[in-house]
């Protein structure tokens, strides 16, 4: 009987065939390949060890050849006897003697005015801070007193001021004197407890005027001393704390 298959059903056909053709030969070309890979560890391990047992081999005829002989050196041949050197004269033995001492005390003499130049120069310096502090002892003693600041100050102006102007203007008058508010406050205060200011409250803020017919204090003598003063300063703020 003919064979009737149509065209459609031959194409078919073959497309199954090469799609198993293609497996076969994708699952041939990956055991092949895991076979190589395994070929190629093996024949790594082998060319590892190849290289091990040649370097024994080597190790080990070097070890067993025999050593060679040392050369003989011939013995030097006698020499002159060495040349005992000339003993010095008594003559410049004494002369280096008398260079060594005069050197010796040369270097003794030089110390001691090294020594006596420190000694002068450190009395220099005390004598020179010495007077220093006392020059800044006197340009102290001559300046007023906080208080006497303060008091000339409301004198001098027409208007309340409150304790941050009065800190201010005084700071800007005296800045050696490094015045704080706080402080200023606290003697402010105290003036107004004893009647030589008073006090007026506007609002959140105080200002302070200084008591009419009181004259400004005079500047501090020479004699009165800035601790005496800032001491005064502290009895009184402890006082009216009290």
């Amino acid at each position: 009987m003919p064979d009737t298959k149509t065209p459609t059903e031959l194409t078919s056909q073959y497309k199954a065939q090469v799609v198993a053709d293609l497996e076969r030969n994708a699952k041939d070309q990956e055991r092949i390949g895991a076979e190589m890979e395994a070929l190629q560890e093996q024949l790594n391990a082998l060319r590892h060890d190849h290289t091990v047992l040649t370097n024994l081999q080597q190790a080990l005829e070097a070890a067993a050849a025999p050593v060679a002989p040392a050369p003989v050196v011939p013995a030097p041949e006698p020499t002159a006897a060495a040349s005992v050197p000339r003993q010095k004269t008594p003559a410049k033995a004494a002369e280096g003697k008398r260079v060594r001492v005069r050197k010796t005390e040369s270097k003794r003499a030089e110390s001691k005015k090294a020594e006596v130049k420190k000694a002068d120069s450190g009395k220099a310096t005390a004598v020179r801070t010495a007077a220093a502090k006392k020059a800044a002892a006197k340009d102290a003693s001559t300046q007023p007193t906080l208080i006497e600041l303060i008091r000339r100050y409301l004198t001098e102006q027409r208007e309340p001021r409150s304790a941050a102007e009065v800190s201010t203007a005084l700071g800007q008058t005296h800045p050696e004197r490094r015045i704080q508010t706080n402080v200023v406050r606290t003697t402010l205060e105290n003036l107004v407890a004893k009647s030589h200011a008073h006090r007026a409250k506007q609002g959140t803020s105080v200002f302070y005027t200084a008591v009419e017919g009181e004259e400004a204090p005079a500047p501090a003598t020479v004699s009165e001393q800035p601790v005496k003063a800032e001491a005064k300063v502290k009895a009184e703020a402890k006082t009216d704390s009290d």
